[in-house]
């Protein structure tokens, strides 16, 4: 291996100081906006109605592409690796996904019992108008 080759178990997001840095940066960085900008055509080219994704799965598809183009964004522009460097960031990511969980999921659960537990919008009229 010569002294411009990158190492075999580096990953995309991967930096380092060595030769030839900026060059493999740049291109890490074109593939990424590559990679994203045919994620985000792909995702409008599903939700326009396109006749290639049965109807009721465009929803999956669309969560699929995102899930994809964060994927993209992490390693490529975030650079989160699996690298032992990088156990920080990827703790600090499971946080936040974490606590965004909990708030979304703590929303709906409130929501529902909201729901379950309110009286109908007609039965509240008809005690206004019983006084």
């Amino acid at each position: 291996m010569s002294e411009h080759d990158e190492p075999m178990d580096a990953a995309p997001g991967d930096q380092d100081a060595g030769p030839g840095a900026f060059a493999r940066g740049l291109r890490n960085y074109l593939i990424g906006m590559t990679l994203a900008a045919g994620l985000t055509v792909a995702a409008f080219w599903v939700a326009s109605g396109t006749n290639l994704v049965y109807a009721p799965g465009v929803p999956m598809a669309l969560a699929a592409l995102a899930v994809a183009q964060m994927g993209v964004h992490l390693v490529f522009f975030l650079h989160i690796t699996t690298g032992p460097d990088n156990t920080n960031n990827v703790l600090a990511l499971a946080f936040g996904v974490l606590v965004v969980g909990i708030v979304i999921g703590g929303s709906m659960w409130i929501m529902y019992h909201l729901n379950a537990n309110m009286g109908s919008m007609a039965g509240m009229m008809s005690l206004q108008t019983q006084r």
